[in-house]
């Protein structure tokens, strides 16, 4: 009963109630199958949601948590209607997604790298760079196994084409692929070719 009362006034009971939703998340409802699942997709899918909902920031309607998912403590995660983060993938625990965003299996989205700055030091012993905010806006769709670098923005009604490394931010309304990442033409232009 102390240990209780010490987390409780550290942490409040709205601490305390996110991370007991935390808790029940990583150790059962991440692990339940995916939405799309004949049998039990759908239960998984709003069980996944109302638990989400009491650990993230903002959580709007309709949203997907696909089986898998990993968005760290989440406390600071920020995703708008008829969102998703799909299967298998890993996101900050701070980043941004707007509405009507669609996310295929496996993404990572990265919000730190490596230091490497000091030749005179070993790569491994100079840390990590100060974490940077991903913003994803809205009507944007990610393809499967995409890799996002740090701080990333990804523009109103982009297309991120599957397995793309992206490196850099584009225009909205771009269809963006490769590795190195560039743009491969434009949804205002339908047919051109960039």
């Amino acid at each position: 009963m102390r240990f209780y009362r010490v987390i409780s006034s550290k942490l409040g009971t709205a601490g305390i109630e996110k991370f007991f939703f935390l808790f029940l998340y990583l150790m059962l409802l991440k692990h339940l199958p995916s939405s799309t699942n004949l049998f039990f997709g759908g239960v998984s899918k709003q069980l996944r949601y109302l638990c989400c909902k009491r650990i993230f920031k903002y959580c709007g309607r309709n949203v997907n948590i696909e089986s898998g998912a990993d968005f760290g403590s989440g406390f600071e995660l920020e995703i708008g209607n008829n969102s998703g983060i799909g299967i298998n993938c890993r996101v900050p625990s701070n980043i941004q997604i707007g509405d009507n965003v669609m996310m295929g299996p496996q993404c990572y989205i990265l919000d730190a790298n490596h230091n490497f700055d000091d030749l005179d030091q070993p790569m491994i012993f100079q840390g990590h760079s100060k974490k940077m905010l991903t913003v994803i806006e809205d009507d944007v769709w990610i393809g499967r196994e995409v890799l996002l670098t740090p701080g990333r923005v990804i523009r109103k009604g982009s297309i991120i084409a599957a397995r793309c490394v992206l490196t850099k931010d584009f225009p909205a309304f771009s269809i963006v692929g490769g590795n190195p990442s560039r743009i491969l033409k434009s949804r205002l232009n339908e047919g051109e070719t960039i």
